[in-house]
C-alpha cells in the first residue's frame, strides 16, 4: 500500500515515515503544495495523510482542487483542534481527521479502517473462517460461531492487522481501553486459548515472546 505523506515538519515526518514503514506501508513524502500537485499529476497513492498548514498553501484547498475528484482516501493532519476546523475538514470530504499530538497506534488503526473500507472488504475470509467486520459476526463453514463481545474485539484486532504481529502488550492496552480493567499476560493467554478453541481452526500463529498474527495467505 502506498501512502502519500504531506507534512513540512521534518521531525514529525521522519517519525511518521518510520512508523508507517514498520507497518509495511510504502511512504512517499512531500513537504508543500507544489511538489504534491506535481506528484499527483502522474501518480495515485492508496491514501493521503495531509497536513492542513503548509508553507505554500492550505491543505483544505489542496484537497478540494487536486485530491477530491481523484477519490483518494485522505486523513487531515493538523496541530489545530478547534471544532470549526474539524467540521470544515469533514465537510470538504475528508475521510478522517487527526490532531497533533496523536497516538501512533490510533493513526495506524484509522488508516487500516479506511483501507479496509476502500477495498470493500468488510468480510475477511481465512481458510474456512469468515469475519464480517461490519456486523462483527464470525462464521465457520457458513455457521455462526458465538463469541463474547471482548473475544470479538480481540479477534477483530487480529483480522484488521493481517500479516502483522499484534503484540501481547497491544492486546492488554486495548482491553484496558475497551473495559477499563487492568489485566495481566496470563489473561491474554486465556482469551486466545478460548478464541482458538471456538474457531477450531489454526489460523492464529503465536509469535513466541511477542504476540499473535493471522496471515492473509493462510487460505
Amino acid at each position: 500500500m502506498d501512502i502519500l505523506l504531506v507534512e513540512d515538519n521534518d521531525s514529525l515526518a521522519k517519525g511518521l515515515i518510520y512508523l508507517l514503514k514498520q507497518s509495511n506501508f510504502k511512504v512517499i513524502h512531500k513537504v508543500n503544495v507544489k511538489t504534491t500537485k506535481e506528484f499527483l499529476n502522474t501518480s495515485r497513492p492508496d491514501l493521503i495523510i495531509l497536513d492542513i498548514s503548509l508553507p505554500d498553501g492550505n491543505g483544505f484547498e489542496l484537497y478540494k482542487n487536486n485530491i477530491k475528484d481523484k477519490k483518494i482516501p485522505t486523513i487531515f493532519l493538523t496541530a489545530k483542534d478547534e471544532e470549526d476546523d474539524i467540521v470544515k475538514g469533514l465537510e470538504v470530504g475528508a475521510d478522517d481527521y487527526i490532531t497533533k499530538p496523536f497516538s501512533t497506534k490510533e493513526l495506524i488503526a484509522r488508516i487500516n479502517k479506511i483501507l479496509l473500507r476502500e477495498k470493500k472488504n468488510y468480510v475477511i475470509k481465512i481458510k474456512n473462517i469468515e469475519f464480517n467486520l461490519d456486523k462483527m459476526v464470525v462464521y465457520k463453514d457458513k455457521k455462526e460461531i458465538q463469541f463474547t463481545g471482548l473475544e470479538l474485539k480481540i479477534l477483530s484486532l487480529l483480522f484488521t492487522n493481517l500479516n502483522k504481529v499484534v503484540t501481547r502488550n497491544d492486546i492488554i492496552d486495548k482491553i484496558w481501553e475497551w473495559t477499563g480493567n487492568d489485566i495481566n499476560d496470563n489473561t491474554v493467554t486465556v482469551y486466545l486459548k478460548r478464541i482458538r478453541e471456538k474457531l477450531g481452526t489454526d489460523i492464529i500463529a503465536t509469535i513466541k515472546g511477542i504476540g499473535y498474527r493471522i496471515d492473509e495467505d493462510e487460505k
